[in-house]
């Protein structure tokens, strides 16, 4: 039986942003926009959950809520003691939004079930058992590891490498005051895309994982570019397109749908007026009929953090 080294911990997790303009399914990374969640043992059964911020009122305390559900996945794996559970969270990833909200709660339980054993699972199990739950490595790596990752799946295994950026770059995520379910998002792509679709983003990614390693990013406007998932998912989005020209007529590189949407996130130069790339964004697709805010982002090489 293991042995419970402690009975509360708190957890940080970044949010994420999956895709990144033509690595879909593939590519990742970690930004500077967090949820905290702090998880307390009870005795057996008992399980209690508050929320502040993004979710409070309609979250309940539920062995199928994902924070519960992947505390005792790893918690039953390793063999500790059955426990009941409290946990509050400081919400502050928007919901269905493509910022990976979702895969904030899963890590945050994993890893608050790793402490509390004794840390006997590695960053990889840790991306396993969140796969397993989430069924694609995309967000939950980057959410685990911090900054720009590239996973797969082999075999019904994860793999996931980590990137550092040659330099620095601004991140502005535009998000609508309209949430996107992922099963939607998912629903309008093609079981079939044309061989010429299919390599001009898969040369689109190999340039996009280039330019950030070698810091060439004057190429940066055509690496983000993607014939996959984006066409598709981009007219679900009011006044996506023209909040993206509106970005990159500001100073931005690109932008790019953040996840399954329905954020869009434009990669700037770091001497970027990126105040003034986010008000154009806003501004264009408030023209279109939807309200949005904005936030101006960095990367988190971090990733999840026991606080």
């Amino acid at each position: 039986m293991t042995i419970i080294t402690q009975q509360k911990v708190t957890v940080r997790v970044p949010a994420t942003s999956a895709n990144c303009g033509p690595g879909f399914d593939a590519l990742g990374l970690a930004v500077t926009l967090y949820n905290t969640f702090t998880y307390e043992v009870l005795p057996e059964d008992q399980l209690e959950l508050t929320v502040e911020g993004q979710g409070a009122g309609f979250m309940k305390a539920s062995p199928r809520n994902l924070a519960f559900l992947s505390f005792f996945k790893l918690w039953d794996k390793v063999g500790a003691r059955r426990v009941g559970l409290k946990v509050h969270m400081q919400n502050n990833i928007p919901l269905s939004r493509g910022l990976g909200s979702s895969s904030s709660a899963i890590v945050a339980g994993l890893m608050a079930a790793n402490a509390l054993t004794g840390n006997t699972c590695s960053q990889a199990d840790l991306i396993a058992l969140a796969t397993e739950i989430e069924g694609h490595p995309d967000n939950v790596a980057p959410a685990i590891l911090g900054g720009f990752t590239i996973s797969f799946m082999d075999g019904g295994e994860a793999h996931s490498v980590k990137l550092t950026p040659a330099k620095a770059f601004s991140l502005i995520a535009l998000i609508p005051d309209m949430p996107l379910a992922t099963a939607k998002a998912r629903a309008v792509l093609p079981k079939e895309v044309p061989m010429q679709d299919a390599v001009f983003s898969m040369s689109r990614a190999s340039l996009l994982i280039a330019c950030l390693l070698t810091g060439h990013f004057e190429k940066m406007a055509l690496a983000l570019e993607d014939k996959l998932h984006q066409p598709y998912r981009l007219p679900l989005i009011p006044g996506a397109v023209e909040a993206i020209a509106a970005g990159k007529a500001a100073g931005a590189y690109q932008g790019i749908i953040s996840g399954a949407g329905s954020t869009l996130m434009c990669y700037a130069p770091a001497d970027a007026d990126n105040q003034a790339i986010g008000e154009a964004m806003v501004d264009a697709m408030t023209q279109k009929g939807l309200k949005a805010t904005f936030k101006i982002l960095n990367i988190d090489y971090v990733g999840a953090k026991i606080l």
